[in-house]
């Protein structure tokens, strides 16, 4: 295990090893494993491209084989920013394969996260697609990589890759039956207990932190997720939520379905009219959808009445679901729903498929593992009884002890024994289900996508004329939260169009783009001398679309 992250007890360690949570098996092997039980069946589906458990593992091996001649060698980070495509299954593959542990960002994100991730990881390549709806992908990875000061290399897929850089679409394409390529690559296979993937915090504390998952733990995270959400070979998975979240990915998700001979089927945009028409046509069993967007689907289902006769489960997850809203998704799109809450830093907590209609409409289930352990406690960290809110730390066989490279951060995060402080307000049922009330970090929930106050507070204060900046959740008909800022201005208060425009040409995501700006003279404080965060939410939370202009 790399000092980087912090590693569990030894004793923990055995323990989940004698309870068979951890195999002690890289998960490139497992793949060969997928490969020889399901053979020519279909495991991914991209648009009109259908790429079988063979010809997958084929696919993965020859890339890995090919990854030293690209400077990468066991032990590296890459930064990958791909799409929903079947090029970034393999890739994530050959990775396993190879002890190259893949940074999973986001099309969405720009210079400033993108960047950030490249150095911290020190990246020794980025991978993007050419171009992405309309956005020069490799454009921005190449000014990225020309400012480390270490080579990096810019990995494309698409069909324009300029020249200098790593053609990805171009080596699979090469790609043939490599005669001993398995065995040398199996020779090669890295430590069960390395980092296979690096997932992204929420971004609670300004920039994401780096959450690095061993083949181990998130094996066993995949395997136990789909236990619990009756994952066969039956399954067939529509990805539509970005699939470097680790809810699309390993919960069970893409790997998950392809862990017991399903199918994952890749879509770039969750859009109903699309997603409809793809679940009739490839029979789709189950799919993950935050609240926002099941919402959407919900509401185009009222109108259009769709073929949707395959669909069995719909999981929802990612922020808190309405109850009116939860009541609404079985009856309109004739589905089971399963309510899921979880984080990249481990824990998992799902309904059942069997639970009855008062814990799937009321609770965000309860943990997957008889490993997982959860306290609630008050803010002095002490236990609280079942029924009380407190925040909800946990540990466990699937939840790493610290992020990457960041002891500041692990210090406040987690406790001295383990836990890690979630920053969830949630109450503990007696019959072991969670409710969450909210939260203590100052988060926005921006339809599933987790934006840090504080980061959009030190851009602002850095690229706008004002003596103070302050970002809030407010309510959104369409989103849950919609980013709120809130300005002391020096001179003239900027409109929401100057702000917009300065932060994307500082290089942020668009969807952490203000939404809302107002202005005060000065921030309120608290008693204690702390800005008043919940005032300020409170005050501009009741303004109605009439007055403030709405994004779309």
């Amino acid at each position: 295990m790399t000092t980087d992250l912090p590693d569990w007890p030894p004793e923990l360690a055995a323990a989940y090893r004698t309870a068979g949570f951890w195999l002690d098996r890289p998960l490139g092997e497992w793949m060969w494993q997928w490969a020889e039980e399901h053979g020519e069946r279909v495991a991914l589906v991209d648009g009109d491209v259908e790429i079988s458990f063979l010809e997958m593992a084929s696919l993965a091996d020859g890339l890995a084989e090919a990854l030293p001649g690209l400077g990468l060698r066991p032990g590296d980070r890459i930064v990958v920013g791909l799409p929903n495509r079947w090029e970034f299954v393999v890739l994530l593959l050959a990775c396993f394969r190879a002890g190259v542990a893949p940074v999973l960002a986001l099309p969405a994100h720009r210079e400033l996260e993108l960047g950030y991730l490249a150095r911290h990881a020190e990246a020794r390549m980025i991978v993007v697609p050419d171009r992405w709806r309309g956005f020069d992908h490799e454009a921005l990875a190449a000014r990225i990589a020309a400012d480390l000061p270490w080579r990096c290399a810019v990995g494309v897929v698409g069909e324009f890759a300029l020249p200098g850089h790593v053609d990805l679409t171009a080596l699979l394409r090469s790609i043939s039956t490599g005669e001993g390529r398995r065995r040398r690559l199996d020779a090669l296979a890295p430590d069960p207990g390395d980092a296979a993937l690096f997932l992204l915090s929420g971004g609670t504390t300004g920039l994401p932190k780096m959450i690095g998952r061993t083949h181990n733990d998130y094996e066993y995270n995949l395997r136990r997720s789909g236990e619990v959400c009756g994952f066969s070979a039956e399954t067939r998975y529509l990805v539509t939520l970005p699939a470097a979240h680790n809810f699309p990915l390993g919960c069970p998700g893409i790997l998950g379905a392809l862990a017991v001979g399903g199918q994952a089927v890749l879509l770039a945009s969750p859009e109903p009219v699309r997603a409809f028409q793809t679940i009739a046509r490839r029979r789709i069993t189950i799919t993950s959808l935050v609240p926002a967007i099941a919402r959407r689907w919900v509401e185009k289902a009222r109108e259009t009445r769709p073929d949707l006769g395959s669909l069995a489960v719909v999981q929802v997850g990612g922020s808190v679901l309405d109850p009116v809203l939860a009541q609404e998704i079985p009856a309109m799109l004739g589905v089971r729903l399963q309510q899921v809450f979880g984080m990249a830093e481990g824990l998992l907590n799902y309904t059942r498929l069997d639970d009855s209609d008062e814990v799937l409409l009321h609770t965000q289930g309860r943990p997957i593992s008889p490993g997982d352990e959860v306290l609630v406690v008050d803010e002095s960290d002490r236990p609280l009884p079942a029924g009380e809110i407190g925040e909800l730390l946990t540990r466990g066989p699937y939840t790493p002890r610290g992020y990457f490279r960041a002891a500041e951060h692990n210090a406040r995060a987690f406790t001295p024994d383990g836990w890690y402080r979630t920053g969830d307000l949630v109450r503990l049922r007696e019959d072991g289900n969670l409710v969450v009330e909210g939260r203590r970090k100052d988060l926005i929930n921006r339809g599933g996508e987790k934006v840090s106050a504080e980061e959009v507070e030190t851009v602002a204060r850095a690229v706008l004329d004002v003596a103070d900046a302050l970002a809030v959740p407010v309510p959104d008909p369409r989103f849950g939260e919609r980013v709120c800022l809130v300005v002391v201005p020096r001179g003239a208060a900027p409109s929401l169009a100057e702000v917009r425009a300065e932060f994307t040409a500082h290089g942020v995501a668009d969807y952490k783009l203000p939404e809302q700006v107002e202005s005060l003279d000065r921030l309120p404080l608290t008693p204690v001398g702390k800005v008043d965060r919940k005032s300020v939410r409170a005050q501009f939370a009741s303004k109605t679309e009439e007055s403030w202009t709405p994004v779309r």
